[in-house]
């Protein structure tokens, strides 16, 4: 195995620059992987939902976009903690894989449900492989910001 791929968990001080870059980096990967792979695929037709919407959320009536920000920062922190002994095309591909799966899963089977949406997608495979696919990319940009800016670079 490659060694300098696998590293140990990150001191405190570093530990909590991790976390918070990951918190960062999920709001900002919000706004350019995940709304940007769901403007794409509402240009070609294959996603209902346009991108960069502000319709007001329940039940405080936030800006969907800003509450999704707030979210994938949520979940950038959480990416964070996880994946905090990855490096390099091991942390972008858990980074791809988590953002694909966990908040996909968590979309699906709690917070449709509690928005009176149906459980899955309605189990409607187009609908379902977009939410793969954009928090996919969310996940790819988190890691990226995590791989560029998390860890201090010793020259």
């Amino acid at each position: 195995m490659d060694t300098h791929a696998l590293h140990h968990y990150p001191a405190s001080g570093e530990l909590a620059r991790w976390i918070v870059v990951g918190f960062l980096a999920g709001a900002a990967s919000v706004l350019l992987f995940h709304q940007g792979m769901l403007a794409v695929l509402h240009a070609i037709n294959f996603a209902e939902r346009a991108p960069y919407s502000f319709a007001p959320t329940a039940p405080f009536g936030v800006p969907q976009l800003w509450s999704l920000a707030f979210w994938g920062a949520v979940w950038g922190a959480v990416l964070a903690a996880t994946l905090g002994r990855l490096d390099g095309a091991r942390l972008l591909a858990g980074a791809v894989v988590f953002g694909a799966i966990l908040p996909t899963l968590v979309a699906w089977f709690f917070v449709a449900p509690l928005k009176g949406q149906p459980i899955a997608a309605a189990g409607v495979p187009a609908a379902m492989a977009v939410g793969l696919m954009v928090n996919a990319a969310w996940g790819l940009g988190t890691g990226i910001g995590l791989a560029l800016f998390g860890r201090r670079h010793v020259h």
